[in-house]
């Protein structure tokens, strides 16, 4: 049995940009899993519309409403709920507006997910070019996709 001390990614700052806890990363899990636990705040967002070419991610929400695009349909899930996203499947997720959100991330097979969410964090305040995690995509199996619908939903 591994034990692990979590790392919070967050801008203190900020009471709008998500805060990341990152429970543990695919090298801790030899390739096998990567897990998180995204908290976001009223409205907020969690992930822009992406795809994974290897791995399947695992949402379960333990507080709140999430609002969960899957490849043009929005999808409403409350505390309790849980969802899979199977590899090449567009996909993006926020706090549905008026509400907080928890949700347990996984992956698996595991992806090295601390650094993309050390650049993210960056890039949400200003720190880190905007396009860095783009440049990154095969190695963190992020592919950006752009989606107009989540988009216009998400009032952006």
């Amino acid at each position: 049995m591994l034990i692990f001390d979590p790392e919070i990614v967050a801008d203190a700052s900020s009471t709008r940009l998500p805060k990341a806890r990152l429970l543990v990363d695919a090298s801790d899990a030899k390739g096998n899993v990567s897990v998180q636990n995204i908290q976001l705040f009223d409205g907020g967002e969690g992930a822009v519309p992406h795809f994974h070419k290897i791995s399947c991610e695992f949402f379960y929400v333990t507080k709140g409403n999430l609002e969960f695009w899957e490849e043009g349909q929005i999808h409403q899930l409350g505390a309790g709920d849980c969802a899979l996203v199977l590899p090449g499947v567009p996909h993006a997720f926020g706090a549905a507006k008026g509400s907080d959100a928890d949700v347990l991330v996984t992956v698996a097979p595991g992806v090295e997910r601390f650094e993309y969410f050390r650049i993210l964090g960056g890039i949400m305040s200003g720190k880190v070019p905007e396009d860095e995690l783009a440049r990154r995509e095969d190695e963190f199996d992020t592919y950006f996709v752009e989606a107009q619908d989540w988009k216009a939903h998400r009032g952006g």
